[in-house]
């Protein structure tokens, strides 16, 4: 281990400026119009966001990440700095108003300590065209940088790691404290920037007590969906501060397991002032399914199915897809893994050595017609019903190798994420269409969440018994019932804190709790092509028109001393109407583009085309909006000669 970092401050690339179209002169009215080099392909559109199939890799060639610096930025609330070594002060930059893009910061005098550093897939309530992923904001951290004395990430999955490549740099590149699988998972999403620096990783287990700074940690194992996932308890001069992770209890019928109760029975021991807890299933009332009655309804239906069974699974399901395996070795069945997110985890997997494979149970989907249906087990991505994913590509005939019949099922062994739900059942459909037999979740206990219920959360909340409470993880609706569900159980409701992005809690002795009116900086954080840095709304906005209603470009060549039209102006249209059906609509737009030229520039001299493209685009936009009822973006390229 290395106990204490000096971070180093980097010097930001310039960010990517944007072409303008019309021959760098200033954009017209209405913040048009600005473009950007194409993105690589992106996943699926704007369809489902599930974890099954994230952005393909950069190649080897791609240019570095730029990043457009955001420091000094006079419009950021001043925030007293902490000064006062009696107070440590907690932020959640992330995951507090949304499910994605986990961030949180511990501060003291001293030090700053960092607790994961997730993404947010882009979704439709984000309506953002063209933009990869959603990013914590950064900006407070990156004015305490010369504090920050590492990052600790909890466990693998998107949620919590996504965010390393893009935010490691701006953050002076600390050191990375984490579990061995969680470490090979950062390490191998690393090896798709291969011009960033090499991460500084430390590895931790539970029970070690870590030194960043002059602060202490202690991790400790909490039940998830994904091996190797921990929580942390941050020594403090008055107490602890516990932060869960993502988790839920080992149990049986509500009974928590001998070790769930050891681990929580020894944290309860600790003086906690505070405990930032998982939020995500806080909603649903009692305990979840346990993931041992999981593993047995599996097996039960991998013994008992007649023909090949194909399991669409999350690719981060590791005990499951490890037990999955191992039954199709007992029972003697061969295994075809379909997704490269799953056969990229399963490698990770064995080298972590939480799965070891017979040599020949895993075979090539080359040869899966060499052998009996009823000893084929497919274990595939694609159960949100991504467009490219395998198991859609199945259900739609375009698989090279796998054709569905009749005597084909199909487990769709986990749930459906919000806003997939029209995409899964197309997927069903599909699959129904081809004759396959369909299991899943609402139909026989196949997937279990990785997220407690609200009969767990509380449970937890009692062993620990902290002084305050911040419920995290999750939409606001997800921590109003965590805070709910503990407050009936009789906790306090004056020390339940809750907690929007950016929300600054100063806790002072341990006792006195202080909640800044100033915030931390959350304006959105974008990845955009290979540009890392705030929204830019003109871009957005351009893009959302574009999308919407298309392009209108008119060109049109004048003359500089009359402002008279030397032709009829050419018109490129995009998206927006068909041309050769639409002749009509361009004669009269071309008499209207005559018309307001001639007549903006009437009596003016010298003659101002900046002028000209304004009227023309108000006039045009407000023409085209009459008679279709749409408002493209209208771009208009004057050329004087």
């Amino acid at each position: 281990m290395t106990p204490a970092h000096t971070p180093h401050t980097r010097s930001y690339r310039p960010a990517r400026m944007y072409a303008r179209l019309a021959g760098g002169a200033p954009a017209p009215a209405h913040g048009r119009s600005e473009g950007r080099p194409a993105n690589g392909e992106r996943r699926g559109g704007r369809g489902p966001r599930g974890r099954a199939q994230a952005r393909r890799p950069r190649s080897m060639t791609n240019p570095p990440l730029q990043h457009r610096d955001t420091v000094a930025n006079p419009d950021i609330a001043v925030i007293p700095p902490v000064t006062d070594p009696d107070v440590v002060r907690v932020i959640p930059l992330g995951g507090v108003e949304e499910v994605g893009k986990n961030m949180l910061a511990v501060e003291t005098a001293d030090d700053i300590l960092i607790f994961d550093a997730g993404f947010q897939f882009v979704s439709e309530e984000n309506d953002a065209p063209g933009i990869n992923y959603i990013l914590p904001n950064t900006q407070y951290l990156e004015q305490n940088r010369d504090k920050i004395r590492g990052l600790v990430i909890t466990h693998g999955h998107l949620d919590h790691i996504g965010g390393i490549p893009f935010l490691m740099e701006r953050l002076g590149n600390p050191p990375i404290y984490t579990r061995y699988l969680t470490s090979l998972m950062i390490l191998k999403r690393q090896e798709e920037f291969p011009h960033l620096p090499k991460v500084n990783m430390h590895l931790v287990e539970p029970g070690q007590r870590i030194k960043l700074g002059t602060t202490y940690i202690k991790p400790f194992p909490v039940t998830h969906s994904i091996p190797d996932s921990m929580g942390i308890s941050v020594e403090t001069k008055y107490g602890n501060i516990v932060i869960s992770g993502d988790l839920k209890l080992d149990h049986e019928d509500g009974v928590p397991s001998k070790t769930e109760q050891e681990v929580w029975g020894t944290i309860g021991k600790d003086n906690n002032i505070l405990f930032i807890a998982d939020s995500t299933n806080a909603e649903k009332t009692g305990f979840s399914i346990p993931e041992m009655r999981v593993h047995t309804n599996i097996e039960e239906i991998i013994r008992s199915v007649k023909g090949r069974l194909i399991i669409g699974t999350f690719a981060s399901q590791f005990a499951r897809m490890t037990h999955i395996i191992a039954i199709c070795e007992k029972l003697g069945k061969k295994v075809v893994t379909e997704g490269r997110s799953i056969k990229t985890n399963i490698e990770i997997a064995q080298k972590a050595g939480i799965l070891t494979v017979q040599k020949d149970t895993i075979i090539p989907v080359q040869e899966i017609d060499n052998y009996p249906a009823d000893r084929i087990v497919v274990i595939s991505t694609g159960a949100q019903g991504e467009e490219f994913a395998a198991l859609m590509r199945i259900a739609t005939k375009q698989h090279k190798f796998i054709a569905l019949g009749e005597r084909d099922t199909i487990m769709l062994s986990s749930s459906v994420i919000p806003g997939n739900e029209l995409s899964v059942q197309k997927l069903k459909d599909n699959l129904y269409r081809r004759g396959a037999q369909i299991i899943h979740y609402r139909s026989s206990d196949v997937h279990s969440t990785g997220h407690g219920n609200s009969g767990e959360l509380v449970w937890m909340n009692h062993q620990v018994h902290p002084r305050f409470f911040m419920p995290a993880y999750g939409y606001h609706s997800m921590i109003r019932c965590h805070a709910y569900a503990v407050e009936e159980a009789g906790f306090p409701k004056e020390n339940i804190i809750i907690a929007d992005n950016g929300l600054v809690v100063d806790i002072k002795n341990g006792t006195e709790l202080n909640i800044h009116k100033e915030k931390a900086p959350t304006e959105i954080m974008m990845v955009d092509g290979f540009t890392v840095g705030m929204r830019q709304e003109v871009v957005i906005r351009d893009r959302q028109s574009l999308a919407q209603d298309g392009m209108f470009v008119i060109i049109a060549t004048l003359n500089i001393k009359t402002g008279k039209l030397r032709k009829s102006p050419d018109i490129i249209s995009r998206g927006f109407v068909y041309l050769r059906e639409s002749q009509a609509l361009l004669s009269e737009a071309r008499t209207l583009i005559k018309r307001t030229v001639e007549k903006s520039t009437e009596n003016m001299q010298p003659i101002n085309l900046d002028f000209v493209k304004d009227q023309l685009t108000d006039t045009v936009t407000g023409f085209l909006l009459q008679r279709t009822n749409k408002t493209p973006m209208v771009i208009p390229v004057l050329i004087g000669i």
